[in-house]
């Protein structure tokens, strides 16, 4: 088995500022972040919901018990994105720190989804048809050319991709 290398996370515990639209939701919304967070994880979205007891409790004083929602899902997160730290990191986090935690985790996400924008530069090739009529008189030394028409035409039908054909 090869060995995986580690990386660290996007952006640190307390980095709420990092992205503001992130630190508003888990602010005014938390449960719904952490529904966000585990849906977009690949879990069920209402699994968070499981923490409300463990969460509200931490409310009124020093944290009781470990979400254990959490940090099973900071750990799984940890795991599959080879995320360097270890289960007590992911258990101090969950108990001291849910929000932030639930925000770190949305943001990690968030820079992990992101695909690079790949643009396709191809020449179009435009194909003029003309009667035979039309055509000039060859000149030696070059060669024949085909005049166009005084009138603009728009494109009547579209072939192939990339090809235009214009006909009278």
């Amino acid at each position: 088995m090869a060995a995986r290398t580690e990386t660290e996370w996007n952006t640190a515990l307390l980095d709420c500022f990092e992205d503001a639209s992130t630190c508003c939701y888990g602010f005014w919304c938390g449960p719904c972040l952490a529904c966000t967070v585990s849906g977009r994880f690949g879990e069920c979205y209402c699994l968070p919901l499981c923490d409300v007891l463990c969460t509200g409790a931490q409310l009124f004083g020093p944290p009781v018990c470990v979400p254990p929602v959490a940090a099973s899902m900071r750990a799984a997160m940890r795991n599959r994105y080879g995320i360097e730290g270890s289960i007590a990191d992911d258990i101090l986090a969950a108990c001291c720190c849910t929000w932030c935690a639930w925000c770190q985790m949305h943001r990690e996400l968030k820079h992990r989804r992101k695909t690079p924008v790949v643009i396709n530069m191809q020449q179009q090739n435009v194909i003029n048809m003309q009667p035979a009529a039309m055509m000039m008189p060859t000149v030696p030394m070059m060669p024949a050319v085909q005049m166009a028409p005084a009138v603009q035409m728009a494109p009547t039908y579209m072939g192939q991709p990339q090809t235009i054909m214009i006909s009278n």
